[in-house]
C-alpha cells in the first residue's frame, strides 16, 4: 500500500512540476501590456522607448488572430519588450484617448514617448508581414 501511494505521489509531482514548471519559464516570453495612456507615456520616457499602441476589441476575430500567430513568436516578444512599451486598449473596456480612432480594429500607433504619432497601421499581419512593419517603423524614426 505504501509502495502505490509513494508511486502516486511521484507521478503527481512530475505531472504538477511539468504543468507549471513550464509557465514560469514561458513567462519570460510574454508581453506586458500597459493598459493605461498616460502610464504608458510616463514609462516610454523613463526606458528611453517608443510606444506601441494596439487598440482591439473584446470580440474581435482577427484581433485575436493577430495576437495568437503574430504577437505569439518568442522572438518577435523579445524585440518588442526591447524597443517599446506596449499598450493595449479594448474599445470596449478602456479609455482610448481622443485623436485614435476606435473603430476598424485591431489598429496599431507606433508613438514617441510625448505621444506623437510616428506611424498608423490598420489591420492584422502575419508575422513576417509584421518585421516588415517594423522595419519601416525603424525608417520612420532614423
Amino acid at each position: 500500500m505504501r509502495k502505490l501511494l509513494l508511486i502516486i505521489v511521484v507521478i503527481l509531482s512530475l505531472f504538477l512540476l511539468y504543468k507549471y514548471g513550464s509557465t514560469v519559464e514561458s513567462k519570460s516570453t510574454e508581453l506586458n501590456w500597459e493598459h493605461n495612456y498616460k502610464n504608458a507615456l510616463l514609462r516610454a520616457k523613463k526606458e528611453n522607448k517608443e510606444v506601441y499602441l494596439f487598440i482591439g476589441a473584446d470580440s474581435c476575430i482577427h484581433c485575436d488572430r493577430f495576437k495568437e500567430q503574430t504577437l505569439s513568436d518568442e522572438e518577435l516578444i523579445e524585440t518588442m519588450k526591447e524597443d517599446y512599451v506596449l499598450l493595449y486598449m479594448s474599445r470596449d473596456r478602456h479609455n482610448i484617448p481622443d485623436g485614435f480612432k476606435k473603430y476598424g480594429v485591431p489598429m496599431h500607433y507606433f508613438l514617441t514617448a510625448d505621444g506623437n504619432i510616428t506611424a498608423h497601421i490598420v489591420g492584422s499581419r502575419e508575422l513576417a508581414g509584421w518585421y516588415d512593419v517594423l522595419d519601416e517603423i525603424d525608417l520612420i524614426n532614423e
